[in-house]
This record gives structure tokens, C-alpha cells and sequence, in this order.
């Protein structure tokens, strides 16, 4: 049976194509998965639920204790209930059903680049179109005058990351202020996919869940608690737009996991101490991995303000697939940073999610093959 068109005009993830390369015991800087052990709240109160017998289908938008708790989290910007939050099936899910939720055949949306590689594919899924976007160099900011430049009379919806994978990037308070001006003043939608939040080393994480009058945020708990095999984020939106997001979620999937919301219920409201441990933790990975590639010669990085990814440029003659590649021969898993759009190229993608004796070994592969290649 041929595959539909819609599956067929997506391409495979860039990140996948690295492990299919590397040999065994290759050095995997390459995928965003914590290795930090999760909180052990979580995994009591997931065993409690399964062994009390909370192994059947649940509410369509989540357990309503849990939605209450993610809406009293997050309380610090702006007013919410648990009637503003639905749980998903993974933050991948939310962002899903929210472009099957609010797009048509011929709109169009925005997406950053570089930027995740599912937002393009899954406007595609949709039945929509897409157009990236450019982010600054360096800080990664959003090219204001560029949006401006690319919004047309179709366009419905602007995505944001922040903060980024793949770059690391946090959106300052001047493009939080410039996004919502432009929203306004074009009735478009803000998609914020808000998953790395928790980790900010400097500055401030600017939410749009203060603007749920023209955004829709999406969040989850992976990263947040290092459960990413669990699948479970969250949608914050406006109440009135709930109903139909219950309404695509419950074609989707039924309902999310029930035992792995009790284990994110049971933590949630003192997860405050094991994410200072974590941001920790994070900020002296980044610290190390952003003095070695700054070390390398021909290569350039502005320490990541955010998230756990580091996305250094580079100033060589080749492309960062070739690159990619010469790196994963000599045993060191990363991704090129084409494979997060067109404004990507000449950058590569390092984790830092992985612990420093990795990193260490990692960037001294990476000095090498550099050094090699430069001669």
C-alpha cells in the first residue's frame, strides 16, 4: 500500500540519521535525554498508582488534581485554574494536536531556524504550510524584521522555543515584547513550546502563558523531572479553547497514562529543590562544554543561556553534515545543524545532558578531528 502524501512530504529527523553512523562506544553528545535521576517522588507515587489499581482509562484532558497543580505552578504569570491546562501524551503530542486543532489546507506558519525539527513536519501533518524564520547569530534571538518581512495574508501562527533546542537560546524581555506586539497588531497566535523552562542560568524565562489571549503554550514534565520515556506534557491555553483541544486529544490517544500523572502529582509541588540541584548541575556542564570549543581553533560559541544544548559555529569549508559525519567516524555522536532548517547550516548540535567525563572525552574528539580537518 503507498504511503499518504502527507507522510511522504516529511523528511526523517536529521537526528536520528547520527545513530544509524556511529559504532559502538561511540561518545553520544547527540540526543537531548537527561541523565539525572528522577525525583524519587515521581517513581514512588507512579508504583503507587499502577499497585492501587490506577491502570484504566482516565479523564481525556488528565487527572483534574494534577491540571490544578500544573496551573498553581505556573500561577506567577498570570491568573489560571486547572480548567486552562490539559495533559497530553508528551509535549510532542500538545504540539500536535494543537497545529490538528487550529489549522487549515493553505495557512501558514512561522517557524524559528534553526529550530526543533517536528514544528515544520507537523504544520505538514496538518494540512498547513510553513516558513522559517531567522534567529539572530550568536544570541539567537528572533529576526523581528524578518517575521515582519514573511508574514502574509495566510499566516496564522507564529512558533517560539524558548527556551531553544537546539540553540540554547532564551528570549529576552525586547522579543517577548516585540512577539506580542506583532501578534496583536496581525491577529496571529503565538505556538511557545515552553518544555526547557526550568533551566535558565542567567536572566529570566519570559512566558506567554500571561498572554493565553493570542498564545497557546506547551510544556511537560521529561525534561523537567528526567522521565522523558514516560510521554507526559501539558497545553496551557485560554479555558474557552480546552473543549476542542479535549475534543482532537480524545481522537488521538483516549486519555494520558494514568499511573505515570500520579508520579508527576506527587512530585510537582516540591520540585523546586531537585531543579536547583539540576540547573546546577547543567550550568557547570555548560561552563566546561563552552570553554573547550571555544579552546578549538575555527570554532565559536556564546555560552547557552538556556536548555541543555550547546550549537557552536564554525568557520570551515565544508558543511556541518560532512562535519557531523567526520565526528561520528571518530567515535562522537552529534548533529548538524542543517538538520533544524536553513539558518542552521554551519553550526553543529552538542548536548550537554550527558555527565563532564563524556563532555571531556567528547570535545577532546571533536579538537582532534577539528585540528585534522583544518590542516
Amino acid at each position: 500500500m503507498k504511503v499518504s502524501d502527507r507522510l511522504s512530504s516529511i523528511p526523517m529527523s536529521g537526528i536520528r540519521k547520527m545513530f544509524d553512523l556511529a559504532g559502538p562506544g561511540s561518545i553520544n553528545l547527540g540526543l537531548g535525554e537527561p541523565d539525572l535521576k528522577p525525583p524519587v517522588a515521581a517513581i514512588e507515587g507512579m508504583n503507587k498508582a499502577a499497585l492501587e489499581g490506577f491502570n484504566r482509562y482516565g479523564p481525556t484532558a488528565g487527572i483534574p488534581e494534577l491540571r490544578e497543580a500544573v496551573a498553581k505552578r505556573y500561577t506567577k504569570y498570570g491568573k489560571m485554574t486547572g480548567d486552562n491546562i490539559m495533559i497530553t501524551p508528551s509535549g510532542s503530542t500538545a504540539l500536535l494536536e494543537l497545529m490538528m486543532s487550529y489549522l487549515n489546507p493553505g495557512d501558514n506558519v512561522l517557524i524559528p531556524s534553526p529550530g526543533f525539527v517536528i514544528y515544520g513536519p507537523h504544520a505538514k501533518l496538518a494540512g498547513a504550510d510553513y516558513t522559517e524564520y531567522r534567529l539572530t547569530d550568536g544570541d539567537f534571538q528572533p529576526d523581528i524584521d524578518d517575521i515582519v518581512d514573511k508574514i502574509g495574508k495566510n499566516t496564522r501562527m507564529i512558533v517560539v522555543n524558548n527556551p531553544s533546542n537546539p540553540t540554547g537560546g532564551v528570549l529576552s524581555e525586547e522579543s517577548y515584547k516585540a512577539l506580542s506586539d506583532l501578534a496583536d497588531d496581525r491577529d496571529l497566535f503565538i505556538l511557545s513550546d515552553e518544555v526547557y523552562d526550568p533551566f535558565v542560568y542567567e536572566g529570566t524565562h519570559h512566558s506567554f502563558m500571561n498572554r493565553l489571549d493570542r498564545a497557546f503554550v506547551v510544556n511537560g514534565f521529561s525534561k523537567m523531572m528526567a522521565v522523558t520515556g514516560w510521554r507526559l506534557g501539558f497545553i496551557c491555553a485560554d479555558e474557552e479553547h480546552i473543549p476542542d483541544l479535549i475534543k482532537m486529544q480524545y481522537h488521538v490517544c483516549a486519555s494520558p497514562a494514568m499511573p505515570s500523572q500520579y508520579g508527576v502529582l506527587a512530585a510537582l509541588p516540591d520540585i523546586e529543590p531537585y531543579l536547583e540541584n539540576a540547573r546546577k548541575v547543567f550550568k557547570s556542564r555548560r561552563d566546561l562544554i563552552s570553554s573547550r570549543i571555544n579552546e578549538i581553533e575555527g570554532m565559536n560559541l556564546i555560552p547557552p543561556r538556556g536548555a541543555f544544548y550547546a550549537f557552536p559555529s564554525f568557520d570551515m569549508n565544508m558543511s556541518s553534515q560532512e562535519l557531523a559525519g567526520a565526528l561520528v567516524k571518530n567515535g562522537l555522536i552529534c548533529t548538524p545543524g542543517s538538520a533544524f532548517g536553513k539558518f542552521g547550516e554551519g553550526h553543529l548540535r552538542f548536548s550537554y545532558a550527558a555527565d563532564e567525563k563524556k563532555i571531556s572525552a567528547g570535545m577532546d574528539i571533536l579538537e582532534r578531528t577539528v585540528k585534522e580537518l583544518r590542516k
